[in-house]
């Protein structure tokens, strides 16, 4: 067994997102439990000050030490969370305090790893830490990310990506499977699976596996891109060429694809297909129908076709998809 107590530092600053705090200690003291006392991590939170740090849900949480006075002890993980505004048109956006990045800077210098929550990984790009890595981060600050550190290859799809020593996660909620995926790597994943069975979640979701949903993807802005998006949804068994969206909408082809790059932000074929995914991965999840049946009510006519699609899109395939994510008992 391992007996080395590893020191977990969590950035704390006004405004951060409250689970992205939180989430990341629930994992590693569950680690403790599952091994022994002399064993695991131990965490802290770091933040300029010793006042209280009011977070994003009006939360106070009190910090452990000043960020000058942690150890000068390396530290094995600095786990950087997240936060955002939301602008008057509902548009969200990644936060980025300089003094913040200068102190994520400094500590990651000192720390074996570093991971990110959320949108925390817009820390870590503008401290340098992303430049010529892949990154993910909430589906909402992708293009801000991608814009502002065109260095960084962002990938709006994982749950979460690895890149050396840096880890990368993606929505709120995923800082648990981040975290999981950190002690697997640290303790293995008996252990991990016996912190996954305590919080009554899945021990790993494919580090590929989408994100979000297909329909809750893109806020549309028009009512026409509204009812296109409804169509698809209704007629997913369908060829649904580039044609047939077109006719809907009533306008040419080229217009349709444009339509589809300027407010979606992808391609009217790339759009069905994730879309026929998204349906399809709910049918795994609640149902006991077969591919073929699966296949076939989505869309994609065959299994080959099936399969093809979710390697592309959620690097697993659908049987693997259905054994780890099913909620329906064998």
């Amino acid at each position: 067994m391992n007996t080395v107590r590893r020191p977990i530092v969590i950035v704390l600053f006004e405004g951060v997102d409250l689970l992205d705090v939180t989430g990341p200690p629930e994992v590693f003291s569950l680690a403790r439990r599952e091994t022994d006392e002399a064993a695991g991590y131990d965490v802290v939170l770091a933040a300029e000050s010793l006042e209280p740090v009011t977070t994003a849900a009006g939360v106070r949480v009190l910090p452990d030490v000043t960020f000058d006075g942690l150890s000068t002890k390396s530290i094995d993980t600095l786990v950087v969370p997240g936060a955002v505004e939301v602008d008057s048109r509902r548009r969200v956006h990644a936060l980025t305090d300089p003094a913040v990045v200068e102190r994520v800077k400094q500590l990651a210098a000192r720390s074996r790893r570093v991971a990110s929550v959320c949108v925390g990984a817009h820390l870590l790009a503008a401290a340098g830490l992303l430049d010529g890595k892949r990154a993910t981060t909430h589906w909402s600050t992708t293009r801000q990310l991608a814009a502002d550190h065109p260095e960084v290859e962002v990938d709006e799809d994982p749950i979460f990506i690895r890149e050396g020593n840096v880890w990368t996660g993606a929505g709120i909620s995923a800082c648990l499977d981040l975290s999981l995926a950190l002690v697997a790597d640290d303790l293995g994943e008996d252990i991990a699976l016996g912190v996954a069975r305590q919080l009554v979640m899945y021990l790993k979701r494919p580090g590929g596996q989408s994100q979000f949903s297909v329909p809750l993807r893109h806020h549309s802005t028009s009512r026409r891109v509204e009812e296109l998006r409804q169509y698809v949804m209704r007629h997913l068994g369908e060829p649904l060429t580039v044609a047939d969206l077109a006719a809907c909408a009533h306008v040419s082809d080229r217009q349709l694809t444009r339509i589809f790059k300027t407010e979606l932000g992808t391609t009217p074929h790339a759009y069905v297909e994730a879309a026929r995914v998204e349906v399809a991965r709910q049918q795994l999840e609640a149902t006991d129908v077969t591919l073929e049946r699966v296949a076939t009510a989505c869309g994609f006519g065959t299994v080959d076709t099936l399969v093809r699609a979710f390697r592309r899109r959620l690097d697993t395939t659908p049987t693997e998809y259905r054994r780890r994510f099913r909620t329906r008992p064998d």
